[in-house]
């Protein structure tokens, strides 16, 4: 029997006063303390049609606040990756540190033969379609497709689909701009290895622009929004900048005080390739990352 993948019904609230949001689901739902935590860390809470996992999140008059009936999905479980969304076409998932987007070698760990072990496991007769890669040691938010007439769609509009895609990442020493561009040609050398020129070198042009969301003296924390999406593009240019990303053994300067590479793609906001609904998805900043700015 086919495996359908259940979607979420959402039972809707509108609110009548200030309050910050867990406040208001303690006072309006039933249910445990517990449970109604539960239902918001497993993004099963809207605010006005968008997703949030955020205790404090300041709720106003006239807002719809819209809550999960469903479950969360029980049958997957990775230590590598979580199951953000999932439909009949594409899964929006969650990558840890570590883990290959795709194989690269018969014993290579990859999100490719997890998810496909998955789809094997829940009788869905389908296969994950890479769509975008991240780097092994970058975390956070990517999609797969389920089937090669959504993989092609997305992979031929991608620029048309995907209407808003950011990074954040911890970077070493103080940015000494809030916001900024930078924008050079990247090209690969012999040893594969990422370099940029302020002219055109044969390469592809880049373009990241950066805004900072938090510094200290030693660290700076920083949202990167690409216009472009070239190989190593925000690790390069970073280091260009004069404040890698902490944890770069390529193109860092050997700060790497929380022992891995501190880039993580936290938000990822496309319109659906097949009932072309607007998706937005975010994911939490690593609270890590915040503990070192505050030391």
């Amino acid at each position: 029997m086919p495996y359908n993948p259940r979607l979420r019904e959402y039972k809707n609230y509108n609110v009548d006063k200030e309050m910050p949001l867990l406040e208001y689901l303690l006072a309006t739902l039933p249910g445990s303390k517990n449970k109604i935590k539960d239902t918001l860390r497993g993004r099963g809470i809207k605010v006005n049609g968008k997703t949030v996992t955020q205790y404090d999140y300041p709720l106003t008059p006239g807002m719809k606040i819209s809550v999960s009936n469903s479950k969360r999905n029980d049958t997957f479980k990775s230590r590598y990756v979580s199951l953000v969304y999932e439909d009949q076409y594409l899964v929006v998932v969650e990558k840890k540190p570590g883990i290959l987007s795709m194989a690269a070698g018969h014993s290579s760990l990859n999100i490719k033969s997890v998810l496909d072990d998955y789809f094997q496991k829940t009788r869905q007769g389908c296969r994950a379609h890479v769509v975008h890669r991240l780097d092994r040691d970058t975390s956070g938010l990517m999609i797969y497709a389920k089937d090669m007439e959504t993989e092609q769609i997305l992979e031929h509009e991608w620029h048309d689909i995907v209407f808003d895609r950011r990074y954040v990442a911890l970077c070493s020493g103080e940015f000494e701009e809030n916001d900024g561009t930078i924008a050079n040609w990247l090209k690969d050398n012999k040893a594969y290895v990422t370099y940029s020129s302020p002219v055109d070198n044969g390469g592809k042009y880049a373009v990241t622009h950066f805004h900072v969301l938090d510094r200290s003296t030693a660290y700076s924390l920083v949202e990167f929004k690409l216009e472009t999406g070239r190989k190593n593009q925000i690790r390069v240019h970073a280091a260009d900048m004069g404040h890698p990303v902490c944890g770069d053994v390529k193109y860092g300067n050997g700060d790497n005080p929380l022992h891995r590479l501190c880039l993580h793609a936290y938000m990822l906001c496309f319109y659906h390739p097949v009932t072309h609904r607007p998706m937005e998805f975010t994911t939490p900043i690593p609270s890590q990352w915040k503990t070192i700015l505050s030391q």
